[in-house]
């Protein structure tokens, strides 16, 4: 055990003497509290000694990427002289060993010499025709892309065949006459057989032609959750057991008198709940017989249509949180009483509904029992109630009795709340009562929290190694986690069944 564990577990133990005398109703006992300072000695003992480990081991870092740095060097330079190359050129420009050897390989096959010492690593022939049949790909599938590649649209009229002869073409020792004269389907052994080439150019195209489909659709979905979740970031996919306590609940500063002695104090700490990610994904296939048949629906369409529904499934997830009401953290329901969270009369949006629901948010207390003053920044109802809100919000007076109006306390409201609307509420809750919310600002409170693997957000696919499928075949998938943060982000109001459209 390191010393950073190990202080770790002196901090659980304070924690878990915490929590005991908290269950219980009490103070800590005399031996308690004798136990929790001779840990926090302890603690301020070992924290300079873990600040040194860290510290030693940024070093540690910081050294192994010297050295290779200068291996990288060492590396460049012997390739470069034994073609006669300048490596200056690539050591300065960031060039890792294999960009170089391509650079100068790539150049001996088109000139037939050594590489000369102006060659530079940039987008050559090849990969400016991998670009422009992609895009022309795109173009022909129906999504044009907004920039597209030079040549792309001369190369959108080409079937797929067309495509993969002029790929092999370029790859083969074979003419294009040799390969016009064989059959659609002969054209695609030959492809299938370069699908796992990282060079073979056919693939490649299609590649990027699907990434920038699901890029498109992923960009487009209309999901609300960004709204009202905090993203995160994890960097694999361990459960956070070494970063679950908030540190916090300090003592007032003390008047000093002239010559007057500073007290001690003894900060307290809160258990903040375990994120974790999990991987979700599926196949999809370019079957042997949508080749043929000049099929390029599953460009446009399918790996598109798996990267919305991942999109989707998050937005759900999410809503599903606040609708189903589990337990979280701290072993109760998201939205309970002790909590302070949840409204006791259940009604639609109205004007006094909303307020006393700002009420509730405003007064919540944080961990240790101070004020937080959250702002509330969205409603977040099912789709029908928005209109409504908007008459809320939007008129400067209210009916009070039959004759009688009033100053509209929401108008012109001195916090800008947005209305977020989502069917994905109206959809759990079907006939039942269908619960709506309000919530603080996601720079005050963490809420709800979707976090990703290393921020990446968009789904991930490769070309997939699974045998016995006639096809082109590719892996997607997604790793995310959602967990609630804090439960005093938002407040529920269960309400009532909707009304039948």
């Amino acid at each position: 055990m390191n010393k950073r564990e190990l202080m770790q577990q002196k901090m659980q133990r304070q924690q878990a003497i915490l929590t005991a005398a908290r269950t219980a109703g009490r103070d800590m006992t005399e031996e308690e509290s004798r136990e929790f300072n001779a840990l926090q000695a302890d603690i301020e003992e070992l924290r300079p000694q873990v600040e040194a480990e860290a510290e030693a081991e940024r070093q540690a870092q910081i050294e192994a990427a010297r050295t290779a740095e200068r291996q990288r060097v060492t590396d460049i330079t012997a390739i470069c002289r034994s073609f006669n190359t300048d490596p200056q050129q690539y050591i300065t420009g960031g060039q890792t060993v294999d960009q170089v050897r391509k650079a100068i390989l790539d150049d001996m096959v088109k000139n037939g010499a050594p590489a000369r010492a102006g060659v530079r690593v940039t987008e050559d022939e090849q990969d400016k025709f991998r670009s422009a049949a992609a895009d022309g790909l795109m173009i022909r599938s129906g999504n044009t892309p907004a920039q597209a590649a030079d040549g792309a649209r001369e190369l959108a009229g080409m079937r797929l065949r067309d495509l993969g002869i002029e790929c092999l073409t370029r790859e083969s020792d074979k003419s294009a006459s040799e390969y016009l004269r064989m059959s659609d389907d002969d054209i695609y052994t030959e492809l299938a057989r370069a699908f796992h080439n990282p060079s073979a150019a056919f693939p490649a195209i299609m590649d990027q032609a699907i990434n920038k489909s699901i890029v498109h659709m992923y960009s487009h979905v209309p999901t609300t959750f960004e709204k009202i979740t905090r993203k995160g970031t994890l960097r694999d996919f361990k459960r956070t057991d070494g970063h679950n306590y908030l540190i916090g609940g300090v003592g007032e500063l003390l008047l000093v008198p002239e010559n007057g002695e500073l007290k001690a104090d003894t900060h307290q700490e809160a258990t903040l709940p375990q994120r974790k990610l999990d991987t979700y994904g599926r196949q999809f296939s370019m079957s042997r017989q949508a080749f043929i048949n000049d099929d390029i629906g599953f460009l446009s369409e399918v790996p598109g249509l798996y990267a919305a529904k991942s999109k989707k499934q998050i937005n759900k997830a999410v809503y599903s949180i606040l609708y189903g009401n589990g337990t979280i953290y701290d072993g109760k329901t998201f939205f309970h009483n002790d909590h302070k969270n949840l409204m006791s009369t259940a009604s639609a949006p109205s004007a006094a509904a909303i307020q006393s629901m700002i009420q509730r948010l405003q007064i919540q207390e944080d961990q240790f029992g101070e004020a937080i003053n959250l702002t509330p920044r969205t409603l977040v109802v099912p789709v029908g109630y928005g209109f409504t809100l908007q008459t809320i919000f939007g008129s400067p007076t209210i009916q009070t009795t039959e004759n009688t109006q009033a100053v509209n306390p929401l108008y012109n409201y001195r916090y800008p709340i947005e209305i977020v609307e989502d069917a994905t509420l109206n959809v759990l809750a079907g006939t039942n009562a269908c619960p709506w919310f309000l919530g603080a600002g996601k720079d005050e409170t963490a809420g709800i929290q979707v976090d990703y693997l290393n921020g990446q957000e968009t789904p991930t696919f490769r070309r997939s190694e699974t045998t016995g499928q006639l096809g082109f075949v590719w892996d997607i998938w997604l790793d995310w986690g959602i967990t609630v943060m804090d439960y005093r982000s938002f407040v529920k109001n269960p309400g009532v069944k909707l009304p039948t459209l």
